[in-house]
């Protein structure tokens, strides 16, 4: 079920992303940092036009597991009507990074990752600041098979 359900959400991801294009999302490159499940660096730079990548780096950390990771993004902007500086974003992506349980006295694993993002991004006028809202759901492949709905962040970069 859980499998179908992820299936599906990439599927309309996909279909959204080949389907929109709108104009540039009002800056070329942003560096930061990223708030919320995991805590990490964020660096987007522009493709040109609405598409933009972002880069990823993060640590998360609970009771029984500690890991780090990179993830990449393939990002696509859309304007908000009545709203200058304001876009929605959708994409896909991957992680690659290691995970290590702390109780087990296991060694570290590789951990794999098919990834996928939805929000909300703004850009101030009269300040070189850039703050996002996002979700990124994610399809663990490796060391377990699982879907992670935590993704959950808060972005803050300076744009250059």
């Amino acid at each position: 079920m859980k499998k179908g359900f992820t299936i599906l959400c990439l599927t309309v991801i996909a279909t959204l992303a080949i389907q929109f294009s709108s104009k540039a999302q009002g800056y070329d490159n942003a560096i930061g940092g990223r708030f919320g499940a995991a805590n990490g660096v964020t660096f987007k730079t522009t493709l040109g036009g609405n598409k933009m990548i972002d880069i990823i780096a993060n640590f998360r950390s609970n009771d029984n597991y500690k890991y780090f990771r990179v993830t990449g993004l393939y990002e696509i902007y859309n304007p908000i009507d009545g709203a200058q500086g304001l876009n929605w974003y959708y994409g896909i992506g991957g992680s690659i990074g290691s995970v290590k349980e702390r109780y087990f006295n296991r060694s570290s694993d590789l951990y794999l990752s098919a990834d996928g993002v939805l929000g909300l991004d703004y850009k101030f006028a009269d300040a070189p600041i850039n703050i996002s809202l996002d979700w990124k759901p994610a399809i663990q492949l490796t060391p377990d098979t699982n879907f992670d709905a935590s993704g959950v962040g808060l972005s803050l970069r300076f744009t250059f």
